[in-house]
């Protein structure tokens, strides 16, 4: 529930599989939140179908909408301004979210904030309490992006690697779908992995190359073993499939580190929701003297908090990029 005095900013996430909406102060503290996730809907073809992912925003997009405004126990006229994803995403599904931000920004009298997704990804450490400290090194890594950047503030972010070809998210998915685990694969094959032994030498791609990353080459070579060892027990496949993904960002992070000024160390995107790759990452920090910042579980996949935190770092610097969804955005653009 609010308080009178609060500002608040209406966040609404549609770039991909999950409707989400939420109420967020300018500290980060959400005060109402919905999440439809559309998992039963795509598990039966094994991964997104875009046509259908936008259907289902069209259906639920109200109802996350309204859901998060009555918990917050906020009238849309207390708002300051709605933030929506713009892109990068499903261009259907990104659509249906600024058609109606726009449409209650128009009969709510408010202006609409088009963000950035890798943005709010990036604000979601700070969701609940204040937690990243700058400089700051940033690994995002989730069904759809795997880079690094250096940030010295909230707006000010610098590139330094990323995804050659596949995410790591999406090698997840690939590599689940491989063993017949259905969609998403990321929390099904960290659990399958928990029974297995790391006992499969897979590769670990451009792991002495740099800042960027590749895990098509991965995915392939799991593909090859299953070929030529249909009966390997799926428990080592997966268990060596995630040795070889915590091993090349942990490689790739500490390279980072000793390259750029950071105090903290800030995870996030849907993986971060990984138990190995929390469970790494807090004693690489350890070893490292670095803090480690990482999202609430909750807030980790995509979500309407993370778009309506970043939508105060618009509103405060005066950025107005304008609404037109876009497929394709990079980090450094707001």
């Amino acid at each position: 529930m609010s308080d009178e005095s609060d500002e608040l900013i209406l966040g609404l996430e549609t770039s991909c599989d999950d409707t989400s909406c939420a109420v967020v102060a300018p500290d980060g503290r959400v005060l109402g939140a919905a999440t439809v996730s559309q998992i039963e809907l795509h598990n039966q073809w094994g991964g997104i179908v875009p046509e259908l992912a936008s259907r289902a925003h069209i259906d639920k997009v109200l109802v996350a909408v309204d859901t998060a405004l009555t918990e917050a126990g906020v009238d849309p006229a207390r708002l300051t301004a709605i933030g929506v994803t713009r892109g990068p995403g499903l261009i259907g599904s990104l659509k249906v979210g600024v058609d109606t931000a726009q449409a209650l920004g128009y009969g709510w009298d408010k202006p609409v904030l088009g963000v950035n997704h890798l943005r709010g990804h990036l604000r979601s450490a700070d969701l609940e309490e204040k937690r990243v400290t700058f400089p700051a090194l940033i690994l995002l890594v989730s069904g759809g992006h795997t880079l690094l950047a250096h940030m010295t503030s909230s707006a000010d972010i610098r590139l330094l690697g990323s995804t050659v070809d596949d995410s790591l998210g999406e090698a997840y998915d690939k590599v689940a779908r491989m063993l017949g685990l259905g969609y998403p694969g990321g929390p099904v094959v960290d659990r399958l992995a928990k029974d297995g032994t790391a006992s499969i030498p897979f590769p670990r791609p451009m792991l002495a190359d740099g800042l960027n990353f590749s895990f098509s080459g991965l995915k392939t070579a799991v593909r090859n073993f299953l070929a030529e060892h249909p009966d390997a027990p799926p428990a080592d496949v997966a268990a060596s499939f995630v040795a070889a993904c915590l091993e090349v960002l942990e490689v790739k992070c500490r390279r980072a580190l000793r390259q750029v000024e950071a105090e903290s160390l800030v995870i996030v995107g849907g993986v971060a929701a990984s138990p190995q790759v929390r469970q790494r990452a807090e004693a690489m920090c350890t070893d490292l003297g670095v803090k480690l910042c990482l999202p609430p579980l909750r807030w980790s996949t995509d979500n309407g908090a993370m778009i309506g935190l970043a939508a105060w770092d618009y509103l405060a610097r005066g950025v107005d990029v304008g609404l037109r969804p876009t497929s394709s955005l990079s980090l450094d653009l707001f």
